[in-house]
């Protein structure tokens, strides 16, 4: 069964002069325009197509691949604000889709770029997209573990953080205190699990926890001191701002990795500076 929003591989019925008309099933004959449609292709023939709405909201395929299918989540970019309508997004296509207001968390401006979910309203049939993600992520007991590796992509800013999802199905909190970098919604990188808590809330952050952490930021330590010949300018009385400049990490992660070091003998720890011995 053909869907709409979605790829489908569907059989070429026909030449016309429009174009190749292709059997949807269900949704009936497809036109395949001609600047849209292979060279060398006959009746009978199959093809990949993706299934949509044009301006004048007739059925139509393209072989274009959009940002997102139905049922994706994707950033995009704010290509127009309409007073009345809504936003109208990039999406990778000739027509660009449609953000409403009442699918909206807060105001959607030219240029800005969201974080979207793709999806087909029942009430019209059309092809939209929602900023409304909650209602889509998994709101059962999420199975991650404290320590766990996950994939991250940031959906919008927060009083306390960044919201973010988890692996594409559960909704979770990046703290500000965990992040030492510029980070921007729809940015999409790995990370790990910190801490289930009640609720199913799930705390990130963007090192590894536990000894793992102290480990790779040991590393980066040691590689730091090998590039400036076993000595550098920071120590157990250098500020946060100091060591989140050179290692962008916390002074308590920086304070834990160098003690891991100096309890091995591979450092030496003074007020200011640390040493390789």
């Amino acid at each position: 069964m053909a869907q709409l929003g979605k790829t489908n591989q569907l059989m070429i019925v026909r030449y016309a002069d429009q174009g190749l008309y292709l059997d949807a099933g269900n949704l009936g004959e497809i036109l395949l325009p001609n600047a849209e449609a292979p060279e060398d292709v006959e009746p009978g023939e199959e093809i990949m197509v993706f299934l949509y709405r044009d301006s004048e909201d007739r059925l139509v395929a393209t072989q274009k691949i959009p940002n997102a299918e139905v049922d994706e989540f994707a950033k995009m970019k704010v290509i127009d604000a309409h007073p009345k309508i809504g936003a109208f997004l990039d999406w990778g296509l000739p027509k660009d889709l449609l953000l409403p207001f009442d699918e909206q968390t807060g105001p959607a401006r030219e240029g800005q770029s969201v974080v979207v979910r793709v999806i087909l309203d029942e009430k019209t049939d059309r092809i939209i997209a929602t900023m409304k993600l909650g209602r889509y992520l998994d709101q059962t007991l999420p199975r991650f573990e404290r320590g766990e590796k996950v994939t991250i992509m940031i959906t919008e800013k927060t009083p306390l953080g960044y919201n973010a999802m988890v692996n594409w199905t559960h909704r979770g909190l990046l703290h500000e205190s965990e992040i030492h970098r510029a980070i921007n919604p729809g940015d999409e990188f790995e990370g790990w699990v910190k801490e289930v808590r009640e609720g199913f809330k799930i705390d990130l952050t963007l090192s590894p926890v536990g000894y793992g952490r102290v480990t790779g930021l040991s590393g980066q330590i040691i590689d730091a001191l090998k590039a400036n010949g076993g000595r550098l300018e920071i120590g157990d009385k250098s500020s946060p701002e100091a060591i989140r400049q050179q290692f962008e990490t916390s002074k308590k992660a920086f304070k834990q990795a160098v003690g891991a070091l100096y309890k091995k003998r591979i450092i030496k720890v003074n007020p200011d500076s640390i040493e390789l011995l």
